[in-house]
């Protein structure tokens, strides 16, 4: 009897050792594209605006409530001890033309070394890099460069209203993902409710790669399939909302 329950909290222990001796929950990841024009109003955003989709971020979010994995903290959510935030931009700096690029800060409150701080510190610590913010960096640029938002969405900028739904079933037959992203929508008092963000589930993996269904498609100001929305145009000049 002694021996099978030393047995059974051997077991025990390496169960705690493998799950990483925390409580945070298995994750997916989730890309999230941001819509300049939609984040930005005219007079305060950087110049020029970029005239695609750029990066918030790729953040690991909960399999059983879709929320993002808090920060690292005494708790910890890896065994790794993870990069801190201020060392990342010396690892970065072969991607930093890259970053420059689909990795803007899109407020002038913020730099864009700033902007990827933040991200690492809120997600990528807790991510499977933590000791690698560039390889997870590159992740997230990897994916972002193999597909098109406009593409797989099925419309282009402009003043033309959409239903959420569509656009939605259209991501899902798409040949290249096959999967329900997640759309948060944002509201100008003039335009009505307009596509701030397109996000993009994976199933974890090292690289993630594979598509799975967001398990919530609306977000924001949408909330309904039936709500229609635009996709604005760039404007020419630009003003910071927010980031999330």
């Amino acid at each position: 009897m002694q021996r099978q329950l030393l047995v059974a909290a051997v077991l025990a222990t390496l169960s705690l050792l493998v799950s990483g001796q925390t409580d945070y929950p298995d994750f997916f990841y989730k890309l999230s594209l941001q819509w300049p024009p939609s984040v930005c109003t005219p007079s305060q955003c950087p110049s020029p605006i970029p005239q695609t989709f750029t990066i918030h971020g790729l953040w690991p979010q909960s399999l059983e409530d879709d929320k993002a994995i808090p920060p690292y903290d005494v708790k910890k959510c890896t065994d790794v001890q993870p990069t801190a935030p201020e060392n990342i931009l010396d690892a970065l700096q072969p991607i930093g033309s890259k970053l420059n690029n689909l990795w803007p800060s899109l407020s002038k409150q913020k730099t864009k070394e700033e902007f990827w701080e933040h991200e690492w510190q809120n997600h990528g610590m807790c991510s499977d890099y933590p000791d690698k913010p560039r390889n997870y960096f590159s992740a997230a640029l990897d994916l972002t460069t193999r597909y098109n938002p406009l593409e797989v969405m099925g419309i282009q900028p402009g003043d033309e209203l959409h239903e959420v739904g569509t656009i939605l079933d259209a991501v899902k037959q798409h040949v290249r993902v096959g999967a329900y992203p997640q759309i948060l929508c944002n509201r100008r008092a003039k335009k009505g409710l307009q596509l701030k963000e397109i996000r993009f589930c994976f199933v974890r993996a090292k690289p993630p790669s594979v598509f799975r269904d967001c398990p919530k498609q609306l977000a924001g100001d949408c909330k309904e399939r039936t709500d229609r929305i635009r996709l604005p145009p760039l404007p020419s000049e630009a003003t910071y909302i927010d980031e999330l």
